[in-house]
């Protein structure tokens, strides 16, 4: 078995064009199974309050199935409110929100360790972290 990424899109327009499954691969290892959906603020905080009890739109959920399954919901309109904020492109907002995501999936938790993986995975592809992790 080798490393798949489906994507499911639910809301209108373009998103910026991301190697997720590269990405993906590159933090889950070969053998994962991964679903992508890429949402709006409506379905996220609909996710977030019936699978974690939270009631506010996350910009990114991350689901773990397996050990070799997960499930990334990536909340585009919350990404994008953050972007401008923090005066980074969308694309490596996105970016760095997907890489965070996939490293919940393989187990680790907020810290130096995490935010350090994030940075060598967004370098290795070229994106940009700098500024995203301030005021998070």
């Amino acid at each position: 078995m080798s490393s798949t990424v489906s994507i499911k899109k639910t809301l209108r327009g373009p998103i910026p064009k991301i190697p997720f499954e590269r990405m993906a691969r590159a933090v889950l290892g070969r053998r994962f199974e991964l679903s992508l959906v890429v949402c709006g603020d409506d379905l996220a905080q609909r996710i977030n309050r019936e699978h974690r009890k939270k009631d506010y739109k996350p910009n990114v959920l991350s689901f773990p199935l397996s050990k070799t399954e997960g499930e990334i919901f990536l909340n585009v309109r919350e990404a994008a409110r953050e972007a401008r904020r923090l005066k980074v492109s969308l694309r490596d907002r996105l970016a760095l929100l997907f890489v965070h995501g996939c490293f919940h999936l393989k187990g680790l938790s907020h810290g130096r360790i995490m935010e350090g993986q994030e940075q060598r995975i967004l370098r290795a592809f070229h994106f940009s972290c700098n500024g995203q992790y301030t005021q998070e």
